[in-house]
């Protein structure tokens, strides 16, 4: 037996993903939307729940994970509760991934669950506006920075800088609005047009409420595993081939430049890992709470140059069928938002990479399902970021 010193890390792969019921749910609480996709992605995989030794959780219960594996009856060996906003599990699976690869875990099931919307409706919870008032937001909150002027302020300055206008921000919720019309689980499906978006009832100048993200319900989970469960799973695997994390500031005052997220690292990193680049990737789930954020971010992958993330999606190129597939369940915009909506972005790519996305389906030019996707979170107001290139092969 090789020496742990000179034995090969463990290739991973996730082998089973899953959808809690989503959009509009009324009659369930967060803990039962943990469990049921759970349960779903396990079943997914076609693996028992006894190999599940490593466990991610987060935004949940007061002791998050303990709480939420206790609850699904797992004694994890390895546990993950890492919280960085919206980017956090994408940093959750490159945390997996490098347990598994080194062997302190052999199988890592991530799960997510939020009523945000039915809380709302029910008044057990009110909207927010910023993430609270200590530390460091202190010097903020008072005058009235909140947590949507964050992101207007960034994109107003890619629009001074670039010269970016607010139609090309609105091509991004319109194409994400077409590709959530194939997805029969997206909680909008009906077609809206760049004026749609631009008469809408304006939230945080220039964003009004279609550049905006949807507030819904739901939950999804993720399992990840090493090499040797591949020949027992249910589905074909989808390899992790690189991940990158990176984080940039807390205060606006501390970010070095508005029109640059840490995505430019995370990604730079993933891709570096992977052996692959921008050019190689066949679709790309991006975490879009607001239109400039899938913009900037594209720019920051280096699917397009700096200042150019504009003039690259007024052209139709994020749609299912278009030259770069960019969310193709719709998105955050339009498909569901839940609250820390990472997670999914994982559940859609690899559901494309299994050609398992229905009539959203993508395909490459000669008809082949795509062979290499990313998925890139971002947390706060571009405060984190985390990548993870996926494969088939």
């Amino acid at each position: 037996m090789s020496s742990p010193s000179t034995r090969r890390p463990r290739k991973v792969a996730v082998v089973g993903v899953a959808l809690s019921d989503t959009g509009r749910v009324d009659d369930a609480t967060p803990y039962a939307l943990h469990a049921q996709a759970a349960r779903r992605a396990l079943a997914d995989s076609g693996l028992d729940r006894s190999v599940v030794d490593g466990f991610g959780s987060a935004g949940l219960g007061t002791l998050a994970p303990v709480e939420v594996a206790e609850y699904l009856g797992l004694r994890p060996t390895w546990v993950d509760s890492t919280t960085v906003g919206g980017a956090t599990w994408e940093v959750m699976a490159a945390h997996a991934a490098d347990a598994i690869a080194t062997g302190h875990a052999n199988a890592v099931l991530l799960v997510y669950g939020s009523t945000a919307r039915a809380d709302i409706k029910a008044g057990r919870r009110t909207s927010n506006l910023s993430f609270g008032a200590r530390g460091p937001l202190q010097f903020e909150v008072p005058y009235g920075h909140t947590l949507i002027s964050k992101y207007a302020m960034a994109a107003r300055r890619h629009m001074h800088q670039y010269g970016t206008t607010v139609e090309q921000l609105a091509q991004v919720a319109v194409q994400a609005r077409a590709n959530a019309a194939a997805n029969p689980d997206a909680m909008f499906r009906d077609p809206i047009t760049v004026d749609d978006v631009l008469s809408g009832p304006m939230i945080a100048d220039p964003f009004t409420k279609l550049h905006c993200c949807i507030r819904s319900d739901g939950g999804c989970a993720v399992l990840l595993a090493a090499e040797e469960y591949v020949p027992d799973t249910a589905k074909s695997p989808v390899w992790v081939l690189g991940s990158g994390t990176a984080v940039s500031h807390t205060t606006m005052s501390e970010w070095e430049d508005f029109t640059v997220s840490p995505a430019a690292v995370s990604g730079r990193l993933a891709f570096e890992r992977a052996g692959v680049g921008p050019a190689d990737i066949d679709l790309a789930e991006i975490y879009d709470a607001f239109t400039y954020m899938t913009l900037v971010t594209l720019e920051d992958l280096g699917f397009c140059a700096k200042g150019e993330g504009g003039p690259f999606v007024e052209k139709g190129r994020l749609l299912r069928t278009g030259e770069l597939p960019v969310n193709t369940d719709g998105g955050g915009l339009s498909a569901c938002h839940p609250g820390m909506r990472g997670l999914f972005l994982l559940v859609e790519a690899v559901r494309q990479l299994r050609g398992e996305a229905g009539a959203g389906q993508v395909r490459k030019p000669d008809g082949r399902l795509p062979s290499l996707a990313v998925a890139s979170g971002t947390g706060g107001w571009f405060c984190s970021s985390g990548t993870v290139v996926l494969g088939r092969t």
